[in-house]
């Protein structure tokens, strides 16, 4: 898969470097807020473009500039535990037009110069509901596993997980902090698969949400900041991850007990087919700049 990024990204760029035009990228994934918000900006001079009747061709050559520029950065986030966009699409998994129109679905902001008046800039902010939604399996969601022995169990409002810290990573003799990813998988300590990717109900919503753990100590009744509540609500069951498990360490492990508080009823069952799902992770893995 990092073959097939870099090529593309030493295709767009030896395209450049032929044209002479200095047109270029940075930007983040952010997977606290779930979206990747890129900058493309391009050198005037270097396109041969002045002010102000160059500005319209600028803004052309940042439109066409910003698919090839973002498209690398796209194919290398990771999907689960062992693949990321890129695999999947070599593997024909899924079609790389449908990643290209994620990205051509930003949200975008209006071009503007720099003071200096020397570069013309565009911001676009891309969420990561429109990857997600790319990549679920079509057709009814799978079902979430029952019990033949429920336990007694409130109604929760939503699931929280705590896993802020090292984890032991099952099967090995090391601890692993968690990495984020668009489908983790929850498994209960006896390794039952408790949540997946095909029991989302909701094609439109991720599977999960991520946030950091200042975000469940705020000064209110429910401890959680408004974003949170807006997810989980005020009545969260709030658990601790006991260990995490893959390839790459993304899925994670809970207590047998815990996860029979989730299965032993509908409607908490329902939480996991709606997303209703958050994550706390350390900040050092929720956010990385490119």
């Amino acid at each position: 898969m990092r073959k097939f990024s870099s090529f593309l990204l030493l295709f767009f760029t030896a395209a450049c470097v032929f044209s002479e035009v200095n047109i270029g990228i940075s930007g983040s994934l952010d997977w606290t807020d779930m979206r990747i918000s890129s900058q493309v900006s391009l050198d005037l001079a270097s396109a041969g473009l002045k002010l102000p009747a160059g500005r319209t061709q600028g803004e052309t050559f940042l439109n066409s500039g910003y698919l090839n520029l973002i498209k690398p950065y796209l194919l290398e986030i990771q999907v689960d535990s062992s693949s990321v966009i890129g695999d999947l699409v070599n593997s024909g998994q899924v079609n790389l037009a449908q990643i290209e129109q994620a990205a051509l679905g930003a949200k975008s902001v209006a071009p503007a110069l720099t003071s200096d008046m020397r570069n013309i800039f565009t911001t676009q902010i891309i969420s990561m509901s429109g990857l997600s939604s790319a990549l679920l399996p079509a057709g009814k969601p799978s079902p979430i596993m029952r019990t033949l022995t429920p336990v007694s169990s409130a109604g929760y409002t939503g699931i929280i997980i705590i896993a802020a810290d090292e984890l032991p990573m099952y099967g090995m003799k090391s601890t692993s902090l968690v990495t984020p990813c668009l489908f983790p998988k929850i498994w209960d300590s006896n390794m039952n698969l408790i949540y997946e990717r095909s029991m989302l109900e909701i094609k439109d919503i991720t599977m999960v949400n991520y946030s950091s753990l200042d975000n469940i100590f705020h000064k209110n009744p429910t401890g959680l900041s408004a974003k949170l509540r807006e997810i989980v609500g005020d009545k969260p069951l709030k658990i601790f991850a006991r260990g995490v498990f893959g390839i790459k360490p993304t899925d994670l492990i809970i207590e047998r007990d815990d996860a029979m508080l989730i299965i032993s009823s509908e409607e908490n069952r329902r939480l996991l087919s709606q997303g209703k799902v958050v994550i706390i992770l350390d900040d050092s893995v929720l956010k990385y700049d490119f």
